[in-house]
C-alpha cells in the first residue's frame, strides 16, 4: 500500500515537443538542430521533482484520451509517484514547443489544452486535507489554484504558489491564502507592477537587480505572505520572511546544458525539503536550490529532475 502523499501538486501535465539548436533562429529563419519529447508541464514537473527526493508525492491533473495521454501514465507508473489524471475527452493533452540554444538558454510556447480544463467536482479533497505541502502554478485555472489553497489552509496544509507563467487575469485575493510565493525574476516584476506596489515608476528587472537585500526585502513584504523566495537564475534565490531576509549563492561547479525546468525544480524541492526539514523555509531552499542546479546539466524537464542518491551525492562532497 502506498504511503498518503506528504507533497500534493495539482497543475498541468503537458507534452514537451523540444528542439535543440547552435542559437535561436531569427524571424523568418529555418536552422537545423535535433529533437526530442517527454513529458512535461509546470505541474508535472514540480511533482516529478519532488517525488524524486524520496517524499510521497501525488499530482493532480487533466489529460484528453490520445497518445501523450497514454505516455503520462506510463511514465508516472515507471516512476512510482500518485498520478491522478482526469480525462477530458474533448481537449487534447498540453503540449509545449520548447527552443533550446548551445548556450542552454530555452524559449517556450504552450497550449494547455486539457490541463486548463481542471474543474472542482475533478479534484479529490482528502488527497489535499492529509498532506503536508500543496503546490499551484499558472498553467491550470486560477479559479481551481484558489479552490485548493482555501481548502489546504483550513487543514492547516502549507501553500505553495508559483505565479509562472504570470497572467494579466491574476487575482491577488489568492494571495491571503498563501504561505510561501515563489516568482522568477520576470513574474515578481510583472506581480510588483500589476498589484501597484512599485508606485510612480513600474520596477523593471534592470532597477530590481540594483535593489538592496533591505529594499527587496522591504518590497516583498508588500505582498503580505509569510515567505517570498524570488529565484534569479545563476545568481540564485532570495528570501524574504516575516521577520528577516536571507540571500543563498546558485550552486558552482555544474556545467549548464539546459535550463528548461529549473524554476520546476527549484519549487518541487521546496516542496520537499518543506517536509525533509519539517517546515524550515531555509534548509529547504538550499535543498531546492541543489534540485535546480543538477536539473540544468542534463536535457529535458521532468527526466531531468535529479533522483535522491544524486542529490545526497552532490551534498556529500559540498
Amino acid at each position: 500500500m502506498n504511503p498518503l502523499p506528504q507533497v500534493v501538486v495539482v497543475g498541468s501535465f503537458v507534452q514537451d515537443l523540444t528542439f535543440f539548436s547552435r542559437d535561436f533562429p531569427a524571424p523568418g529563419q529555418t536552422t537545423v538542430g535535433s529533437f526530442v519529447t517527454g513529458p512535461g508541464g509546470k505541474g508535472s514537473n514540480q511533482a516529478v521533482a519532488a517525488g524524486r527526493t524520496g517524499v510521497a508525492t501525488a499530482f493532480i491533473g487533466a489529460v484528453g484520451q490520445d497518445a501523450f495521454a497514454s505516455e503520462a501514465a506510463k511514465f508516472y507508473a515507471a516512476e512510482g509517484i500518485a498520478a491522478h489524471f482526469i480525462a477530458k475527452p474533448k481537449h487534447a493533452t498540453g503540449t509545449a514547443g520548447i527552443l533550446v540554444n548551445d548556450a542552454g538558454q530555452n524559449e517556450i510556447v504552450v497550449a494547455l489544452g486539457a490541463s486548463a480544463q481542471i474543474k472542482p467536482a475533478d479534484i479529490d479533497a482528502k488527497l489535499i486535507q492529509s498532506a503536508r505541502v500543496l503546490v499551484c502554478q499558472h498553467e491550470a485555472t486560477l479559479a481551481i489554484n484558489a479552490r485548493v489553497f482555501r481548502l489546504a489552509r483550513k487543514n492547516r496544509v502549507t501553500t505553495v504558489l508559483n505565479p509562472a507563467p504570470m497572467r494579466p487575469d491574476f487575482k491577488p485575493a489568492i494571495l491571503r491564502h498563501t504561505d510561501v510565493l515563489i516568482p522568477n525574476e520576470t513574474e515578481f516584476v510583472a506581480l510588483v507592477n500589476q498589484l501597484g506596489f512599485a508606485g510612480k515608476k513600474p520596477l523593471t528587472q534592470t532597477t530590481l537587480a540594483k535593489l538592496s537585500p533591505a529594499k527587496l526585502h522591504q518590497l516583498c513584504r508588500t505582498f503580505d505572505v509569510p515567505t517570498v523566495i524570488v529565484t534569479l537564475g545563476s545568481k540564485g534565490c532570495f528570501i524574504s520572511g516575516q521577520d528577516s531576509c536571507t540571500a543563498l549563492p546558485a550552486c558552482h561547479g555544474i556545467r549548464v546544458v539546459d535550463t528548461t525546468g529549473a524554476g520546476d525544480a527549484f519549487c518541487g524541492g521546496f516542496a520537499a525539503g518543506l517536509v525533509k526539514f519539517s517546515g524550515d523555509t531555509i534548509a529547504a531552499a538550499k535543498f531546492a536550490t541543489v534540485v535546480a542546479g543538477l536539473s540544468v546539466t542534463k536535457r529535458g524537464t521532468a527526466p531531468a529532475m535529479p533522483r535522491a542518491r544524486e542529490i545526497a551525492g552532490f551534498l556529500k562532497h559540498q
